[in-house]
């Protein structure tokens, strides 16, 4: 059926797959963007770098203070911004299109409080490794998920019950958090409240490679969903008249979208709202009826990347990055609750 949208149609071995021209457009100016934004922060600091320099430490050409400061010291920042922008992003997308509402987020839902908490209890118990965190972050995400699902669940799971449900568990999660850091001693209390206000100060290429493997995986069992999700859109009944296995798809989406959030959180702390404004501007980039994943990944790297370099280059002192998408998230998540009770009036 013909809908008046320039498409691109790519066969191989009996496989087709459909683009649309606008969307293609659109991820080329977000790679674009985000190649300038990214060789920026890797020249820019106390050390002032060329671009010839960047380039030539990042191909092996440099030895010395250059290469350590380009590849060892901005590149794994640049690299974690990047990845895990790219990681909030199709997990916000994943997350507002199985519940068809621009307010399901990992951090408003609890997801992102409830694998702090996790990560958290690792961090001042065990004092465990980065693949530690990961379990507990995962688990305390997965526990989080299902205690939502179950306060929520009346007659079904409706997405705007489930939104409210979540963020009553999200504040108490954080007043668990607290208490959890005031009773820390103080180098862990002061160690593990820095880290929880979503900060790339630390993160080296270990916590890169190993983040990055886990969410490539991830992002392509996200790429796997997609079609069901899109099915799921037009309702549950249409989709299972369309062969869809619902709990299952929704079991896959669920899993697959704490997952990323806990991978990131372990990493680097509770990154706010990257996951709430890059499916909804990566959607209006497109002009796509639904949620779109690539270009939620895109748009949420970009993003990440720019709050990154404004926290660390622009503000008066460095700040780690959630407080800067704190502030660029919070006035849109005012107007998505301002739009969203007005429509439901």
């Amino acid at each position: 059926m013909d809908f008046g949208r320039r498409v691109v149609v790519l066969r191989r071995w009996r496989v087709a797959v459909r683009f649309e021209w606008r969307a293609v457009i659109v991820c080329a100016a977000l790679v674009a963007a985000m190649v300038c934004l990214a060789m920026l922060a890797l020249m820019t600091g106390s050390y002032q770098l060329s671009p010839g320099q960047v380039v030539s430490a990042l191909v092996g050409g440099e030895n010395g203070l250059v290469r350590d400061i380009v590849v060892e010291w901005r590149a794994p920042r640049v690299a974690a911004a990047l990845v895990f922008g790219a990681a909030l992003g199709v997990s916000g997308a994943i997350l507002q299109s199985m519940l068809r509402n621009p307010l399901a987020d990992p951090g408003i839902i609890g997801f992102s409080q409830g694998s702090y908490t996790g990560a958290l209890i690792v961090i001042l118990v065990v004092n465990g490794s980065y693949v530690q965190l990961i379990g507990g972050a995962l688990l305390g995400a997965m526990a989080t998920a299902v205690a939502v699902y179950v306060l929520a669940h009346r007659r079904g799971v409706q997405g705007f019950r489930l939104i409210i449900v979540g963020i009553g568990v999200s504040a108490m999660l954080e007043s668990l958090n607290t208490w959890l850091i005031l009773k820390a001693d103080l180098e862990q209390a002061m160690a593990a409240a820095a880290w929880g206000a979503g900060s790339l100060n630390v993160v080296s290429w270990n916590q890169v490679a190993i983040g990055g493997v886990c969410i490539a995986v991830l992002l392509l069992l996200a790429a796997m969903l997609s079609r069901p999700m899109r099915q799921m859109e037009l309702g549950d009944d249409t989709a299972a008249s369309q062969g869809v296995r619902i709990s299952s798809a929704r079991l896959g989406v669920v899993v697959v979208g704490v997952a990323l959030t806990a991978v990131v959180t372990a990493a680097s702390g509770p990154i706010a709202f990257i996951s709430l404004v890059a499916p909804q501007i990566g959607r209006r980039l497109v002009r796509s009826a639904g949620i779109t994943l690539a270009p939620a990944a895109l748009v949420g790297a970009l993003l990440c990347l720019a709050a990154d370099y404004l926290a660390q280059h622009v503000a008066p002192t460095p700040l780690p990055v959630g407080i800067i998408t704190v502030i660029l998230g919070g006035g849109y998540l005012g107007y998505l609750l301002f739009t969203e009770a007005r429509r439901r009036l």
